[in-house]
């Protein structure tokens, strides 16, 4: 949450005890990396994403696993609405910090909700960078995520540049330890054409490779005013470890996560509950109806509907 810069650090301090009265320290009780599990939920948990995948586990347990990181690890997450950017945001907190998401170490933004008015971007430049500077100072091993990051004014962007960088320390702080991921839908169009230009050649999903999408994805977010990214330094001084694409999901990766989610409350797995769901859902293109123009984003809510 945003809070005004002066009293930032003060509020943070505050935010480590826990409801049960302990304090939570930055040590490796509370921090301690998963690198199996994190292998396991992506492998049993997230549907139709074989790039984002390898990336995701490969980047982030070299990163854990390196005792002196030049730089933090700097992810941006980019696909249509209801790929798993989100989920896999929270797939890695939880298999690196033991309160997984309610961790006082993980921080997370929304853009529309924490910075909402042009007028005060001055504001919230000075807000962010206290907040940042404040918490990493407590944690060297914190996580900032940044979601709708497509929203976020370029000057926002640039404002915190400094920490993503090859630097010993700021002010007497090193960044090097904390992870930043961003949540775009930046480049999704770009991602579906590609994703259906290799389903229409009869090319497996599985033949897409991340050297077919990551530069024109991050070419993409430069040159698109309204990516976020536009001329931001971020790209132009590389600072980005991997522009990591989700791919549109298919008609069975939505029966798959409908499935999944009547597990996760607890019901007993229905195929026919889940198919008469995921036909009545909007897939793209129309005659084919080949991939899911909401993703999983809206199955949680609408399950109920069509449980008997």
């Amino acid at each position: 949450m945003i809070i005004e810069a002066g009293v930032a650090l003060v509020v943070a301090l505050g935010a480590f005890w826990t409801f049960s009265g302990e304090k939570e320290v930055c040590n490796e009780k509370w921090i301690n990396f998963n690198k199996y599990g994190l292998k396991n939920d992506l492998e049993t948990k997230l549907y139709g994403q074989h790039i984002a995948a390898e990336v995701i586990l490969k980047t982030v347990t070299g990163f854990m696993e390196n005792k002196n990181p030049k730089k933090p690890l700097v992810l941006s997450l980019h696909g249509w609405t209801g790929t798993g950017k989100t989920f896999v945001s929270q797939l890695i907190a939880e298999n690196i910090y033991k309160k997984k998401m309610k961790c006082s170490f993980v921080h997370l933004f929304s853009v529309t909700t924490h910075f909402p008015l042009k007028a005060h971007i001055d504001e919230y430049k000075t807000q962010l960078q206290e907040w940042i500077r404040g918490n990493v100072s407590i944690c060297p091993r914190s996580m900032f995520i940044f979601d709708e990051m497509d929203k976020m004014p370029l000057e926002l962007i640039d404002s915190i540049k400094p920490y993503l960088d090859f630097s010993d320390n700021l002010d007497g702080v090193s960044y090097r330890q904390a992870i930043f991921i961003f949540l775009s839908n930046a480049g999704g169009k770009m991602i579906n054409d590609v994703t259906m230009k290799f389903w229409r050649d009869g090319k497996e999903r599985e033949e897409i490779q991340l050297k077919d999408l990551e530069t024109v994805l991050s070419q993409s977010v430069f040159n698109n005013e309204d990516s976020g990214f536009w001329h931001t330094s971020l790209i132009d001084k590389k600072l980005v470890d991997f522009f990591v694409p989700f791919l549109p999901l298919e008609y069975k990766h939505v029966i798959q996560c409908g499935l999944g989610e009547m597990a996760r409350q607890g019901l007993t797995p229905d195929n026919n509950v889940i198919k008469r769901m995921a036909d009545d859902l909007i897939f793209f293109p129309k005659e084919e109806r080949v991939f899911s123009d909401q993703g999983c984003k809206l199955i949680a809510n609408k399950l109920h509907f069509y449980i008997p």
